[in-house]
């Protein structure tokens, strides 16, 4: 059996804690950020833990 390969777009985006949790970046960060508050784009800067919800989905996409 060959190894399972992680799904690339994924891995850029998602990394696993060492407790076995997801991690990943906030969206809306990139472009248009003239009108978004200051306080908002600091709180966008931060990673935040996958939906528990997605959960299953990352892991799938990242099986090792």
């Amino acid at each position: 059996m060959p190894k399972i390969k992680s799904h690339r777009g994924a891995a850029k985006r998602i990394k696993k804690t060492a407790s076995g949790k997801f991690k990943a970046f906030h969206a809306f960060r990139s472009h248009l950020l003239g009108y978004k508050s200051p306080h908002r784009k600091r709180r966008l800067r931060k990673s935040i833990l996958v939906s528990p919800v997605d959960i299953r989905k990352a892991r799938r996409l990242l099986p090792s």
